[in-house]
């Protein structure tokens, strides 16, 4: 039986929005629009918009309503920040990136920091090799500098939960905080499964905010493995591996074969002597 993939962000938000238990994880999410953006910037004064379908981070959009003395709006997309005093100056510059395919708009969450950058957690949950769900790996990802999303591929570093958590949490914090992922993870997984019953595996974006809640960002039903070889505990990324080769997502590594080396003798070059 192949492995079932959802790619709509909006499909999978409303599946887990079925839950009564998941209702307090998950940020305000819409479709965008004129209306609601101008809504949700009243609300929240800040959001994100970002494609409905997409990887990696990439089209996603850090939306402001800036505070008093400020006056106005801005925007972040990549590397580029741009300003308006007008609402109406700040709709018409996000046409460029929204009109071309569908977009959300969701609750801005302020994340927790780390030398200064934003960071959230991705927890990968797998079908084990007994076909029930366990959660195998739990990963921080600090944003690039200069940009708004966390994402190996868009310029984010991989971390251990525990590096970046070291100046918020004591040890033991950080030991029970991490079992609270792992009971949030199974309970995401399994309410997204009685929509999605063939899904083998998924990859959460976790955002923890100043008060140190959990918020569901979103839901990956394929997720990267391979951003879990950074971390310091090698049996991480080997059990996820070993995993996903058992329920066909990945193959089985060939071992490597090394060839003896045949000893050749070499001769040294004869010194002729020199006549003087």
């Amino acid at each position: 039986m192949s492995i079932q993939r959802v790619t709509s962000k909006w499909a999978k938000t409303n599946a887990l929005l079925k839950s009564q238990h998941l209702l307090e994880y998950i940020p305000e999410t819409q479709n965008y629009s004129r209306e609601t953006l101008f809504i949700m910037l009243e609300n929240y004064k800040m959001v994100y918009v970002k494609p409905n379908n997409g990887t990696y981070g990439k089209g996603v959009i850090r939306v402001e309503k800036l505070a008093e003395p400020e006056i106005g709006f801005k925007y972040q997309h990549g590397t580029l920040i741009r300003s308006f005093l007008t609402f109406d100056q700040l709709f018409r510059s996000l046409n460029v990136y929204t009109s071309k395919r569908r977009y959300l708009v969701q609750r801005g969450i302020h994340l927790l920091m780390h030398q200064e950058r934003r960071f959230d957690i991705r927890v990968m949950v797998q079908k084990n090799l007994s076909r029930a769900w366990e959660v195998t790996g739990i990963i921080g990802r600090l944003s690039h500098p200069a940009k708004i999303v966390t994402n190996y591929h868009s310029g984010g570093t991989p971390m251990s939960f525990e590096r970046l958590m070291s100046s918020h949490m004591a040890p033991i914090e950080q030991q029970q905080y991490t079992a609270r992922l792992h009971a949030l993870g199974l309970l995401i997984v399994r309410s997204l499964q009685a929509t999605y019953p063939r899904i083998k595996e998924i990859g959460i974006d976790i955002a923890i905010d100043t008060d140190f809640h959990p918020w569901i960002l979103e839901v990956n039903t394929c997720p990267d493995p391979f951003i879990f070889r950074k971390l310091p505990n090698k049996a991480v990324f080997r059990k996820i591996y070993r995993y996903a080769v058992a329920y066909g997502r990945l193959r089985p590594r060939q071992p490597v074969v090394t060839r003896k080396r045949k000893t050749v003798a070499v001769s040294k070059p004869i010194r002729r002597k020199t006549r003087s």
